[in-house]
């Protein structure tokens, strides 16, 4: 998988080293040799990940780079991974708490650093795809500027259900009380809670179970593949290290465990939760704000045209018959010319409530604007659809409208018109002309009424 890496090293040696190892395996790399500058080049560029050496003279450290990366909207989504020299608890865990995802000791061990690399790069590209969804929803105006708190904000204390497996109860008291003073923690097979995890921490180093297969399948399952995993592993043993991560682990903490070090791992990986998890609302959202009339709640033409063209497809090959109704409400522009349009707007949700109330399940019912509003029956005879419509028309009847603002209700009729699929050679746009032109002689024959009209009459 290609991708742009920005090394950042004050020494020319360690950058042209890292820079021939990354472009060897066909990355393509930036290199910076000042914190500030990296900040910028970062910004301007967008890289997909970023190598950071925390010991730069001069200017802002590696630290202090980082919290600035992850302070900015532009560049707080792309994973740091810092590279140095030191290794002492404390500068990693500062690392971590800088809002790094990685911290890696010189001098580096390639095959591990390459693995790391690799997964944070497929994450990348996940969220990237996201956001570039996101931002053409925006461009459409079926997204809008979302006014919550960004989740991947550094300040802001992210909590949420973490669950816990392993098998030994020193390490998993050693996590639960780590973890335990900012999530909700529970232990696979013993305390359980109902609520879905935000976060898996699996041991691969029990002895009871198979950890690897548990990060497999939860990787593999459709309800548990997007779920960050933590894996717990045994520093010395290389293999299981990098076996985690090629299985789908989203990052990794040696054993003992360290307590503020798993704290600060665990927000990273439930920020960047929250984050996915907000842009996949935001599109689910946009989706159905794209295919859904906003006024009424009921599917638009936009659906209405994706839907029926196959059916009628289907149709022509031989399949079941679909039927179409369209419905008009009777002087709509009545009601509006004399009670406003808000009585109006009223009406219509009203009628679209109706109407929704009085469909089958297996039917769709849209409004195709203004007054008018479809019904497509897969699966529907004319006559059994022209029933249907009339029990529509006798419900919309039967009892008066109420609208904010009006003293007395209001008495609204329908009419309607239905068609049915006929022979290999019939179109949805003939359909919905032959269902039109059926609705035009019920308004013309005294409105309040059904009419059908199949193929042979429109002829």
């Amino acid at each position: 998988m290609s991708a742009r890496i920005l090394v950042v090293d004050d020494l020319e040696a360690n950058r042209r080293l890292l820079q021939a190892k990354l472009t060897g395996e066909y990355y393509d790399v930036l290199t910076a040799q000042r914190g500030e500058e990296a900040v910028q080049l970062a910004k301007r560029e967008r890289p997909d990940l970023i190598l950071l050496d925390i010991m730069m003279p001069g200017g802002i450290d590696g630290f202090e780079a980082c919290r600035r990366l992850k302070s900015q909207v532009e560049t707080r989504h792309i994973p740091v991974v810092i590279c140095t020299t030191l290794d002492d608890r404390e500068s990693r865990i500062r690392g971590l708490q800088a809002g790094a995802e990685d911290f890696v000791t010189k001098p580096i061990d390639d095959v591990h650093l390459m693995a790391r690399v690799k997964s944070l790069i497929q994450l990348k590209v996940v969220i990237d795809e996201l956001r570039a969804r996101e931002a053409n929803g925006k461009k459409l105006g079926v997204i809008g500027e979302d006014l919550r708190p960004d989740p991947l904000d550094q300040h802001r204390l992210i909590s949420g259900n973490v669950l816990v497996v392993d098998d030994s109860p020193n390490q998993i008291k050693r996590i639960q009380a780590a973890l335990g003073v900012e999530h909700s923690v529970s232990v696979l097979g013993e305390d359980e809670k109902k609520d879905a995890p935000d976060l898996v921490v699996v041991s691969v180093t029990a002895k009871a179970f198979d950890g690897f297969r548990v990060i497999a399948r939860m990787r593999s399952g459709e309800p548990t593949r997007h779920l960050p995993m933590l894996a717990v592993v045994d520093p010395d043993d290389r293999q299981r290290v990098l076996r985690a991560l090629e299985l789908g682990a989203h990052d990794i903490i040696a054993r003992p465990v360290d307590e503020e070090e798993i704290m600060a791992r665990a927000r990273t990986l439930m920020r960047r939760k929250r984050y996915m998890d907000a842009l996949r609302h935001r599109l689910d959202h946009s989706l159905e704000l794209a295919i859904t009339d906003q006024l009424t709640g009921l599917y638009n033409r936009r659906f209405v045209d994706a839907q029926l063209g196959p059916l009628v497809q289907r149709a022509q090959c031989g399949g079941d018959q679909v039927s179409i109704t369209i419905v008009d409400i009777d002087h709509f522009k009545r009601i509006n010319d004399g009670y406003g349009h808000d009585v109006g707007d009223a009406v219509l949700r009203e009628f679209a409530a109706r109407l929704a109330s009085n469909v089958r399940p297996s039917d769709f019912a849209c409004r195709l604007g203004g007054e008018e509003f479809v019904v497509v029956m897969p699966r529907t005879a004319g006559d059994v659809a022209c029933l249907a419509a009339e029990r529509i028309r006798r419900h919309t009847c039967a009892a008066p409208f109420h609208a904010p603002g009006l003293s007395e209700p209001l008495d609204v009729t329908i009419s309607a018109g239905v068609a049915c699929t006929e022979g290999p050679d019939d179109t949805p746009e003939a359909l919905l002309k032959r269902a039109d032109e059926a609705l035009y002689e019920a308004k013309h024959s005294g409105r309040n009424r059904v009419v059908g009209r199949d193929a042979k009459s429109a002829a």
